[in-house]
């Protein structure tokens, strides 16, 4: 289930090698007084029984790679890769992208810094 600002997946039952899982990511602008405006995220809930919360921010220019960490989080808390929250629906990617892109108020085209991809890893 996918509202601005929040995404919740979950999976019940294991099967196929995945465990069960509940997971919630929230996300929000906070404006950094020498960064500028960050896109701050914190994912949390529960993989195979065991509780988690991690968080993480990203650069306005480089913040529409958040598949990638967030993808990076639930490998390490025990999801197969592929298996994450964010592409197992991808219209709702597309919906959190949008939103993303919208609240950071970036335009296709924008320059991106590359200092900011390597700042930006787990």
């Amino acid at each position: 289930m996918f509202v601005p600002g929040h995404l919740h997946r979950e999976r019940l039952l294991a099967s196929e090698g995945i465990s069960a899982y509940c997971v919630d990511v929230y996300y929000e602008v906070r404006h950094d007084p020498d960064q500028g405006a960050m896109m701050h995220f914190r994912m949390c809930g529960h993989v195979a029984g065991r509780e988690f919360t991690e968080s993480f921010a990203m650069h306005r220019d480089t913040a529409y790679n958040f598949a990638s960490l967030l993808g990076k989080i639930a490998q390490r808390q025990g999801l197969p890769a592929g298996h994450g929250p964010i592409m197992a629906h991808h219209d709702e990617y597309d919906a959190m992208f949008a939103d993303i892109r919208q609240q950071l108020a970036v335009k296709p085209g924008e320059a991106v810094n590359l200092d900011h991809l390597e700042q930006d890893r787990l």
